[in-house]
């Protein structure tokens, strides 16, 4: 007979990639429960077990949508449901870049307004670009996972309801779950997030948020596809149904973490966490010199990008801390070498932060 070989020790907390994050074993393990017809009582049962407590994470009156995808899906999901002929996307990384990206292969013309790495879009820049070139719809990164920028989303919103029939389209893979997103205070139309980020959920599924405004623009619109339909989306979910065969086990994934969630004091209890982490990184980097790719007030409350020495590469630091059996980001795309990202998200605690950043310093200098 073969042996099946016992599962790997648990090396939960060391694990600070900017997505996918740690997980915990008890997220994990819920995993293993037997599988259920998509199409029945007990999975109606499911979806609306989790409904409040999405509607409390997401700050929304409104469905929670879940899919069996990536993030990315449902940025697909923003662009071919939201964008009737032309939209602006502010680009100031490789997520937000995506965004525009999606705009073009959807066949919608993009207007780009560009920023440095590391710099944000501000509100009298949107407004102005807005003035100058009539658009359908915005689409922004709100925290840009490639160079931990957070961008004044509320603001932005704001200057885009300045303009009729303007939708804002929101990428907030590494916010929702970690800092504050406000999806109805904040006016958003569409707002998305992944699994894999502060949620600390395995890959695969993402969550989305539509406005009435967002789905009657989609009733509107031809070519929105078949498997990111808002509309058939937003019909199925308000009857506790999936729309295709979802990845039931990540659904239970997702239903112990809202439990846990709900647990350590809801919502805001973990924002005031991911502050406090960022907070630690930040006293630390300060008291050492160690320099942040964006500027003081602009920065993810989920991961860090730090510049790195002359001379020092990403490769060096993140080997080194590889070897210790800890895990950080190096930096992405045309920084890939030149900074590193600490991703403080999920489930981390300021106890573990503070157990990585001396090894982090040790394999700076």
């Amino acid at each position: 007979m073969t042996s099946v070989a016992a599962p790997p020790k648990s090396t939960f907390g060391k694990f600070f990639l900017p997505g996918p994050t740690d997980v915990h074993p008890d997220v994990l393990a819920a995993q293993l429960k037997p599988m259920i017809p998509h199409r029945s009582s007990a999975m109606d049962q499911l979806l609306q077990k989790m409904g409040p407590p999405l509607q409390a994470l997401a700050r929304t009156s409104r469905i929670v949508l879940i899919g069996s995808c990536s993030a990315t899906g449902f940025m697909e999901m923003a662009v071919r449901n939201g964008v009737r002929h032309r939209a602006l996307s502010l680009v100031n990384g490789a997520f937000s870049e995506r965004f525009a990206q999606l705009v073009t292969a959807a066949g919608k013309e993009c207007i780009r307004l560009d920023v440095p790495l590391g710099q944000t879009v501000e509100p009298d820049m949107l407004r102005d670009a807005l003035r100058r070139t009539p658009v359908d719809a915005v689409t922004v990164a709100h925290s840009e996972t490639s160079t931990g920028v957070l961008q004044d989303v509320a603001a932005l919103a704001a200057v885009t309801g300045e303009f009729d029939d303007v939708l804002f389209l929101v990428d907030a893979v590494t916010s929702m779950a970690g800092s504050p997103v406000e999806t109805d205070q904040w006016g958003f139309d569409f707002t998305f997030t992944g699994s894999q980020k502060a949620l600390a959920l395995p890959p695969g599924l993402a969550l989305g948020i539509a406005s009435e405004r967002m789905v009657a623009r989609a009733k509107t619109l031809p070519d929105r596809g078949l498997y990111f339909d808002l509309v058939s989306f937003e019909a199925a979910m308000a009857k506790y149904q999936p729309t295709n065969t979802p990845a039931l086990s990540l659904f239970y994934a997702l239903d112990r973490q809202l439990e846990r969630i709900t647990a350590e004091g809801g919502i805001e209890a973990r924002w005031r966490r991911h502050d406090a982490m960022r907070q630690t990184v930040e006293r630390w980097a300060e008291a050492r010199g160690i320099e942040y790719l964006p500027r003081a007030g602009r920065r993810s409350w989920t991961v860090s990008c730090l510049k790195l020495p002359a001379g020092k590469s990403a490769k060096d630091v993140t080997g080194s801390l590889k070897a210790q059996g800890w895990t950080i980001g190096s930096g992405y795309g045309s920084l890939k070498d030149t900074t590193i990202r600490i991703g403080h998200m999920g489930d981390h605690s300021v106890a573990g932060v503070e157990e990585l950043l001396p090894l982090v310093e040790a394999a700076i200098r």
